[in-house]
């Protein structure tokens, strides 16, 4: 299920792309921009967790810098059984984590030098034991090339406000003020139809991860506590992270201070709290 979404994740904003390059430059634009979306689809396939990373401004660290924190990954991906992950850490206050890469075997658990201060040990393990879920379901994919594409369709909605802002106008009309509205439209809908893109992703797939992190972990009310601490947190301390890299998170980074919130690609944190409560440890 996770190949076809990919898929038509890659189809559609493959067509978002060509239709912005359609207002910029008509026909020539639309041809442009089709082949920019070729290389962007290739590089987001085999190099989307590189250019996450450096989104984020994550650093990999060995087991000789963070001891406690890759033993702890190590032993839960034994348990998994599944390959070890590289370890990476964010050097953001904001308490958060998420997985990145293509498949099992170039995986990476990053966590920000925030949710390393305030979580207890228990409450760690369920955090890392549900991105190794993501892992092992095969989200971190789609996942990552969202981000990739998303960014840059936000990145060219912002050059077309830029453009209509200076009175640029696309080769579909001759009339200026209607280019220019048009322009305006585009830098409005363009990020929003990259979010609910990301939306498609489905909602449900943390709900499996909560799960999947529980049942690796053995102790759920170690990730229910857990959540309750990053969801307060995040409110206290939004994360300065870029809109179209949230959905990787395992909490809404940008709570509180974003209009992207109400785009989030993340369950109410109550109902996964719940859930989590009404799990017998293993």
């Amino acid at each position: 299920m996770n190949t076809i979404k990919t898929g038509l994740l890659l189809g559609a904003l493959t067509g978002l792309l060509m239709l912005i390059g359609g207002w910029f430059g008509g026909q020539h634009g639309v041809v442009i921009a089709f082949f920019f979306a070729v290389v962007m689809n290739f590089g987001s396939y085999w190099f989307s967790d590189k250019i996450v990373l450096r989104m984020v401004h994550a650093q990999a660290v060995s087991e000789g810098e963070a001891p406690e924190l890759y033993a702890m990954v190590k032993n839960l991906a034994l348990r998994a059984s599944m390959p070890m992950p590289r370890v990476y850490i964010i050097p953001e206050d904001s308490p958060n984590a998420f997985a990145t890469g293509r498949d099992e075997h170039h995986a990476v658990v990053a966590v920000t030098e925030g949710i390393l201060r305030i979580l207890g040990r228990d409450e760690l393990e369920g955090v890392i034991a549900h991105e190794l879920t993501h892992i092992r379901n095969r989200d971190i994919l789609i996942g990552s090339i969202a981000a990739t594409l998303a960014g840059a369709i936000v990145m060219l909605a912002h050059m077309a406000q830029w453009a209509a802002m200076f009175g640029g106008a696309g080769s579909n009309d001759d009339e200026g003020g209607n280019n220019i509205v048009g322009l305006i439209l585009m830098a409005v809908l363009a990020p929003i139809a990259a979010t609910l893109i990301q939306m498609a992703i489905s909602r449900s797939r943390e709900y499996l991860a909560d799960a999947g992190g529980a049942k690796i972990s053995g102790k759920p009310y170690g990730l229910a506590g857990a959540l309750e601490k990053l969801s307060r947190a995040s409110q206290a301390i939004p994360m300065n992270a870029n809109p179209s890299t949230a959905h990787m998170f395992i909490v809404n980074p940008l709570t509180g201070r974003s209009l992207m919130n109400l785009f989030s690609t993340h369950p109410p944190i109550e109902e996964r709290i719940a859930r989590l409560r009404s799990m017998r440890p293993v």
